[in-house]
């Protein structure tokens, strides 16, 4: 068997290489980094469709995945200066999210749920639960004395 924490090592330097080098498809642009994850039976239709909202909207996001658990990142590519451009990235990434909940998965599988995401939590786990993990997560943030 070989070493373990060499194989994680190119896995993690893989992904990094990735990341950076979506960078020279459009030099100039920023990249949001994205990511959700669905059953492993609706994968496929999730990343096809996936890829047809972003040509529809005129979008560069290479995706990348680590498949074998139903996780794919995007890396959307963005003109910050283009007003149209973000709208119709803010959109793509709401549909994302709203297409693998439909498709029974989750708004993130790595990447957490930051300000961009905590609006899914409700449609995700049911409203109640939902406060319960928002509250927790404001409370574990504050520092005590």
């Amino acid at each position: 068997m070989g070493d373990p924490g060499r194989g994680r090592s190119r896995l993690w330097q893989a992904r990094h290489d990735a990341y950076w080098s979506a960078f020279g498809l459009r030099p100039g642009a920023k990249a949001v980094a994205t990511d959700v994850c669905v059953p492993i039976s609706r994968l496929a239709e999730c990343v096809v469709e996936t890829q047809e909202d972003v040509a529809a909207c005129r979008l560069v996001a290479p995706i990348v995945g680590h498949v074998g658990d139903g996780n794919f990142h995007l890396s959307l590519l963005v003109d910050m200066d283009d007003a149209g451009e973000v709208a119709r990235a803010e959109g793509l990434l709401e549909r994302l999210v709203e297409r693998a909940l439909a498709m029974d998965g989750t708004c993130t599988g790595e990447h957490g749920v930051g300000q961009g995401k905590i609006k899914y939590l409700a449609a995700e786990h049911g409203e109640p639960r939902s406060a319960r993990c928002v509250r927790s997560s404001r409370l574990s943030t504050r520092k005590t004395s």
